[in-house]
């Protein structure tokens, strides 16, 4: 990637951290963030006011199907910090473990960006994916991979590709669209059906509504069923994005 290109990204993801990522931002001079003050958080929470992340998201961050909880590592900070943010002002609702509103609302705007770097921290090799086979035998309705694969790659005639916004197979399109590929599939089946219904509502140009309004059952399960396992690398297209343009330019504290 060029230069300008990179600069060009910076610049960017300086709109996008004050755009997305809450009022936080915008009053102070030099954004930090601690990712080991958020590794403690994640693995230990804070008193009896926050538990640790992991217990529901994995020591590894990446969620739990059983749970319904999504995959946090790698999928992008600014992402992760406005989820936070929004819980906090319950611009978005917690629809399966009722628990994220209120840990929100313990966390600083500082913890939340500590949390965010350290969960960019994770390898983003050997993913823990979707046990498909085991998810159906219990009784999960999953969908059929080829045509998820169409749908992510060329969209319909309802609706654009998933990868317009999120890249090639989910990969993300950091500081703005979050890492998709490898998410839980539960999580992911939940969160188009909540864009669809209305029940998620926090997408500040609408675009998930208007997207999943256009969906069938059989589209959400099909996509979500490629997605969870979609390669990060394939031939002819092997840059991955590391979802860090913003983290890239914030000073790390220690």
């Amino acid at each position: 990637m060029s230069k300008l290109s990179n600069l060009a990204l910076a610049g960017l993801g300086a709109v996008a951290m004050l755009a997305f990522s809450g009022a936080g931002f915008a009053d102070q001079g030099v954004v930090t963030a601690n990712p080991a003050n958020g590794k403690k958080i994640f693995e230990n929470g804070i008193g009896d006011k926050v538990p640790a992340c992991a217990t529901c998201h994995g020591d590894k961050a990446m969620g739990n199907d059983d749970m319904g909880t999504p995959r946090l590592a790698n999928i992008g900070f600014v992402y992760i910090v406005k989820q936070l943010h929004n819980f906090k002002e319950d611009k978005r609702k917690d629809m399966t473990m009722f628990q994220m509103n209120d840990i929100a609302k313990n966390l600083t705007d500082q913890d939340m960006r500590d949390l965010a770097s350290y969960e960019d921290t994770f390898p983003l090799d050997n993913p823990e994916v979707s046990d498909l086979k085991q998810l159906k035998a219990n009784g999960t309705v999953v969908g059929e991979s080829y045509k998820g694969k169409i749908l992510v790659t060329y969209g319909s005639d309802k609706v654009s590709a998933c990868k317009s916004c999120h890249s090639y197979d989910g990969r993300g399109a950091d500081p703005i669209f979050p890492k998709i590929g490898h998410q839980k599939y539960v999580y992911l089946v939940n969160q188009l059906t909540h864009w669809r219904d209305g029940t998620r509502a926090n997408d500040p140009k609408k675009m998930m509504e208007k997207i999943a309004q256009k969906l069938s059952d059989d589209d959400i399960h099909n996509a979500a069923t490629y997605l969870s396992q979609a390669a990060d690398s394939t031939a002819g297209d092997g840059y991955q994005f590391n979802n860090e343009t913003v983290l890239d330019n914030i000073k790390i504290v220690k």
